[in-house]
């Protein structure tokens, strides 16, 4: 072969290769790339997803852009790839279940109602190439409802509660809802369990905290009591251990819950030995107040009012634990030295808590 024409040759596939080349430059979309993110519970939720604009069109109607009835194929929920949606744990869409992962949302209109399909192979262009038998892991149907109208094409995260939502494709003046639904127990216990084997192992308070929520939320409470007690005592060799008023009343309270009663007074009588600030003593008094330890109460603030003498909460603390043990006069002689130190602002609060005691229908706050 000529050796010039070869060379002419490479020289025109490199002309061609460098103008095919790919530039790197931002320019704008007209349907913007957007990631949204929500947690539920411990649940992350992300969705990634192409914003198209209306621009005067009516996307909804049989003769808008959006195919009906899934003819000739279903919709990709945005625009360019294929919108997609991950769940960092299971969840339930419409009360079905999901598992945890990547799915390509897609949706086939079929007059005021929708199935939304979550298709396992979410990495798509469109809906071009779905198969609809094969990549589809769940299908559901919802109905469309109205909602003030959106150029362009976005998703909400509506009507939240502690353990589901609803996420509504909104465009135009129509949105296509569908609920969101976690196991809240099982999911934040799970997380507990990964995240306390990590740095939060060396924290008291991570460990408390776990327990904390357990109790508030009565589940998995023997696995929390032992959670309250790692904040205690500590990891291997007693590491990080840190005994204090606040850790201790989560395993009171626990033991409690537990029907571990003679246990929960032995905590009592170990935790009213602590040391303790001015501040701290009034917390605890009144936390042992609220769980019915009216006599550990009396004899804590007795102790406290030693350390500090005429400190009015702790004065009221103690014509409170009175009160409850059926020593109205002792009750109403502490809350009214009390008064004689109280700042101003909580005067008048202190004086309706008097007459409250008088008349016997004081009830103390709970948590």
């Amino acid at each position: 072969m000529n050796r010039s024409f070869v060379l002419l040759a490479i020289a025109l596939l490199c002309t061609i290769n460098l103008h095919a080349q790919f530039h790197t430059l931002s320019i704008p979309q007209a349907s913007p790339k957007i990631q949204e993110s929500q947690m539920l519970g411990v649940t992350k939720i992300t969705i990634d997803y192409s914003s198209p604009a209306l621009k005067g069109r009516d996307v909804w109607s049989n003769s808008g852009i959006i195919p009906q009835q899934g003819k000739p194929i279903p919709w990709r929920a945005g625009a360019n790839m294929a919108t997609v949606i991950e769940f960092s744990t299971d969840v339930k869409i419409e009360d079905k279940l999901l598992k945890a992962g990547k799915y390509g949302l897609h949706i086939i209109p079929k007059n005021d109602a929708y199935d939304l399909l979550f298709a396992h192979n979410y990495d798509q262009w469109g809906s071009y190439y779905l198969d609809v038998e094969k990549d589809v892991s769940l299908r559901v149907s919802v109905l469309s409802e109205s909602c003030p109208k959106s150029e362009q094409l976005d998703y909400e995260f509506l009507n939240r509660t502690e353990n589901t939502l609803v996420i509504g494709l909104e465009w135009g003046e129509k949105r296509i809802p569908f609920k969101v639904e976690v196991d809240l127990n099982t999911t934040v216990v799970e997380s507990f369990r990964s995240e306390l084997r990590g740095i939060n192992t060396y924290h008291w308070q991570a460990w408390n905290d776990a327990a904390l929520w357990c109790l508030n939320h009565n589940t998995n409470l023997d696995e929390a009591l032992d959670w309250a007690n790692r904040s205690i005592n500590g990891g291997y060799g007693g590491f990080a251990a840190d005994k204090n008023l606040t850790n201790m009343s989560t395993k009171i309270r626990l033991l409690r819950k537990l029907n571990k009663i003679e246990e929960a007074k032995s905590t009592v009588s170990e935790a009213k030995k602590l040391n303790a600030t001015v501040y701290e003593a009034n917390g605890f008094s009144r936390f042992l107040l609220q769980n019915g330890f009216y006599q550990d109460a009396l004899e804590y603030c007795n102790i406290s009012l030693k350390s500090n003498p005429d400190t009015w909460f702790l004065e009221l603390n103690r014509g409170l634990s009175q009160y409850f043990l059926n020593n109205k006069k002792a009750a109403l002689k502490d809350a009214r030295k009390a008064l004689k130190t109280t700042p101003e602002q909580y005067q008048s609060r202190l004086n309706e808590i008097i007459k409250e005691i008088e008349t016997g229908t004081y009830k103390i706050p709970e948590n």
